[in-house]
């Protein structure tokens, strides 16, 4: 089971009344209470190069609905190809997601060694599909009872990180799937063909709320 840290000595603003923008608060720090009071509040970090650390929380928030969730055709077969492991090479996987060629990439090594912290504590899990002894993708992600925020993915074969968001959906896709969240951020081009949507931030809160009352999923506990 996990292990909870000592309580954050920063309280954020609540995010019902937080404005217009997806961007909540700045500041504060990444020790793992306060990382995962952000995550029960609807929140997450994310660098600013050229200021301080930024706790967003998207107006228009990407969810994969697990309940009901129907692949694609191509999505079934990236599934086939790999096999689906948990927590096997965390530290190959969060690297893979920081490697700085990769466009657009943010994780820095404050968040390298603070999300690793957590990973020893038991909160934050990595998902990874395997083509044999090769690692070809995977993810990983913050889980708290019946949320997992995914936080960043990565390939080195074709199809790798579509097979670990489908195996993930497929470890939380129990008898509580319904109440599940699984979190995404934000909704893009590619995240939209595994079957994200975006809901309203106040929906996305209210869903944490609830979702963080359930046990965690049997793989994560």
């Amino acid at each position: 089971m996990p292990v909870e840290p000592p309580a954050s000595v920063w309280e954020f603003p609540p995010v019902a009344v937080a404005g217009a923008g997806d961007v909540v608060a700045a500041g504060a720090d990444l020790e793992p209470g306060t990382v995962l009071a952000a995550y029960r509040r609807g929140l997450f970090p994310m660098p600013d190069s050229h200021g301080p650390l930024l706790w967003w929380s998207p107006l228009e928030r990407g969810v994969i609905e697990v309940a009901g969730f129907a692949p694609s055709r191509s999505l079934r077969r990236a599934r086939n190809r790999y096999e689906i492991r948990v927590n096997t090479a965390f530290d190959q996987v969060i690297r893979a997601c920081a490697d700085p060629r990769r466009p657009g990439s943010w994780i820095d090594r404050d968040i390298i060694e603070s999300y690793t912290r957590l990973h020893r504590m038991g909160w934050v899990h990595s998902v990874e599909a395997w083509d044999g002894d090769e690692l070809a993708g995977g993810l990983y992600g913050v889980a708290i009872g019946g949320l997992f925020a995914g936080e960043s993915m990565f390939h080195h074969k074709t199809d790798g990180s579509k097979a670990a968001v489908a195996g993930l959906v497929e470890l939380l896709d129990d008898k509580y799937a319904a109440e599940r969240v699984f979190d995404i951020q934000w909704v893009t081009d590619h995240l939209a063909t595994l079957g994200a949507v975006s809901i309203p931030r106040d929906q996305y809160v209210r869903r944490v709320q609830r979702a963080l009352e359930l046990p965690l999923p049997d793989a994560f506990a």
